[in-house]
């Protein structure tokens, strides 16, 4: 199972930590902190809302249940290199994702629950992504180069859904 998790750390370098850039790991540590706290909350999905249909309930839950697995997995990449820094982190989090005051917030569209997990899998596959374009420890100029690196990465469900 170890081999499997972190089977990443085979293809990508691990930079080591500049000890003058101690702020800025403390930043990246609590945007972390404040990540791994949001992907762990309750969905609180409600049977409910979805008429009795147990199908629908079933495929909505089944898909956050996958992506609460891929925000763990993403995030953890990211927080194994210290070449990814706060600021590049947080740059990431736009649109309905930001970080404030030490917590994650998100603006809900459409219904939370389905909605959060993945939010947070697009803004970290976003980080990923333009930190494997420009200094990943290999020279990715094409997308396609991207894609086949993070398919060696996260596996090929990740890399699908994540990385196109």
């Amino acid at each position: 199972m170890d081999f499997i998790k972190y089977r990443h750390l085979n293809y990508l370098t691990i930079s080591k930590p500049n000890q003058t850039n101690k702020q800025t790991m403390k930043t990246k540590e609590a945007l972390v902190t404040a990540l791994w706290k949001f992907i762990a909350q309750r969905s609180g999905i409600d049977y409910r809302n979805y008429g009795g249909s147990r199908e629908a309930f079933m495929g909505d839950y089944r898909q956050i249940l996958r992506d609460g697995r891929d925000a763990r997995e993403l995030l953890r990449h990211i927080e194994l290199r210290d070449s990814i820094t706060g600021a590049m982190l947080e740059q990431s989090l736009t649109g309905r994702l930001s970080y404030r005051g030490g917590e994650i917030e998100y603006v809900t569209g459409q219904y939370f629950p389905t909605e959060y997990r993945a939010a947070v899998c697009r803004a970290l596959a976003e980080c990923l992504w333009h930190w494997l374009r420009y200094g990943g420890g290999t020279l990715n100029t094409s997308a396609d180069s991207i894609r086949k690196t993070a398919v060696r990465c996260f596996g090929r469900g990740i890399a699908r859904r994540w990385f196109n």
